[in-house]
């Protein structure tokens, strides 16, 4: 069978289980290292093209799937390309629909197993619907020279608030650095296996 947001790690498929464990955050937490297994047993082989992409921090487990292209020609014009796009919409909404009960009880398993949140998605290509993902309010302490940044981008008419804005520049800051970000996060893992380990 066949995991961004916080590109944390992927189970199967795009990428190999590479979760955000580290440290103090999740102390309190169950260990994810296993998920991508166990949902590689649990999901119906026949629902998605190879195993789905899962994408983990400390509040939500979001799985998304690959469903099989629509098959019919689309000539190569928008409005070929609209037509497409449309029908890909229009599979993903079936599959939501005929797929929801089951979901919600592999969601329930998996929030009991591992006590974070659970949600869906699917892709057909270039299209890609997120189902019922979760929004999580952080809160931080900025300077005035941070709150001007902020409000620039308020004013500006980029963002529509202050918290609108903060998570526009985070979302800015993910997609600009996300190299770094991967090497920061495989380093954060080798740390959190030689602390497991232990001295030998």
């Amino acid at each position: 069978m066949t995991g961004r947001m916080h590109k944390g790690w992927h189970g199967g498929g795009r990428g190999q289980g590479r979760g955000p464990r580290g440290g103090w955050q999740q102390a309190d937490l169950p260990d994810t290292g296993d998920a991508a297994a166990w949902l590689r047993g649990r999901l119906p082989d026949d629902w998605f093209v190879g195993a789905p992409e899962v994408t983990i921090d400390r509040e939500e487990i979001v799985i998304v799937g690959e469903l099989p292209a629509v098959q019919g020609d689309f000539p190569d014009t928008d409005a070929g390309r609209a037509e497409k796009a449309a029908a890909a919409a229009g599979r993903i909404s079936r599959f939501r629909e005929e797929t929801r009960d089951e979901r919600i009880d592999i969601a329930r398993q998996a929030e009991h197993r591992y006590q974070r949140k659970v949600a869906w998605g699917a892709r057909i290509g270039d299209v890609e619907e997120l189902f019922t993902t979760a929004s999580v309010p952080v809160m931080t302490r900025l300077r005035q020279p941070e709150r001007m940044v902020l409000d620039t981008l308020v004013d500006s008419g980029v963002a529509r608030s202050r918290s609108d804005a903060l998570a526009w520049a985070v979302r800015l800051v993910g997609r600009n650095a996300d190299t770094w970000l991967a090497d920061l996060r495989e380093a954060m893992a080798k740390v959190d296996e030689l602390r497991t380990r232990g001295p030998e």
